[in-house]
């Protein structure tokens, strides 16, 4: 039986990955580092800036120092929120999805992005109050494809209701990364995927694979969980 469910955020909630990639690409291009669209799509999307810089930093024979990751990322985050305009739709179905299954479920955000970016976002489109717990790069050590921010993102949920705890089978986790659909995976829990950053085959991992959340409804949702 469904009874939670936990979205990512970049890609899944509002159309952010090209300024992640405009903003890692430009940090990345200052350190003679060079970055194509089909390369962050491949390796970088879905992880966290931490993650990315480290790997970033690896292939290209580089030290990989924390205190220089930590300095690329604070700079990437800058150049981030710069480029943001004034205002933000959110994808398709988003807004009466959310609205719907908060009537009947906890929702949480499990997402690699910065908690600042997360609630920056949220608050702009209207959507904070559905989200009683967000679980953000700064709340994990391992980042997608390892399950810790879904798992965390389930603790915390159940912490607000410890008489009935949910476990992670009864969990639906919308994503659109490769690496998000193995991180649900790995939690133990059911996964929606939307194609909105990769072909729907490269999704095919996920319990079920939409275009927009346009397509469903919660009726075909909790029919995964019967």
């Amino acid at each position: 039986m469904l009874r939670a469910v936990i979205f990512d955020f970049d890609g899944v909630i509002v159309d952010t990955e090209r300024w992640h990639f405009e903003a890692l690409t430009r940090v990345l291009a200052e350190e003679g580092i060079p970055l194509s669209w089909d390369e962050y799509t491949q390796t970088y999307l879905a992880l966290d800036d931490r993650h990315c810089f480290r790997t970033a930093l690896a292939r290209h024979g580089r030290v990989a120092d924390p205190a220089v990751v930590q300095q690329l990322s604070e700079r990437k985050a800058l150049y981030f929120f710069g480029a943001l305009p004034d205002t933000f739709v959110p994808f398709p179905g988003v807004d009466a999805f959310i609205r719907r299954a908060a009537q009947k479920y906890p929702l949480a955000i499990a997402s690699g992005a910065l908690r600042e970016e997360i609630e920056f976002i949220l608050a702009r489109v209207g959507l904070r109050e559905y989200f009683p717990v967000v679980v953000a790069a700064q709340d994990v050590v391992k980042g997608k494809p390892d399950p810790e921010a879904y798992l965390t993102a389930l603790a915390r949920l159940n912490r607000l209701a410890p008489a009935k705890p949910v476990g992670p089978p009864e969990c639906l986790v919308i994503e659109d990364s490769r690496h998000g659909v193995a991180a649900a995976t790995a939690a133990g829990m059911r996964c929606l995927a939307v194609a909105t950053s990769y072909p729907a085959e490269a999704l095919r991992a996920a319990d079920l694979v939409v275009a927009s959340l346009k397509q469903v409804d919660l009726a075909r949702v909790e029919s995964l969980f019967t």
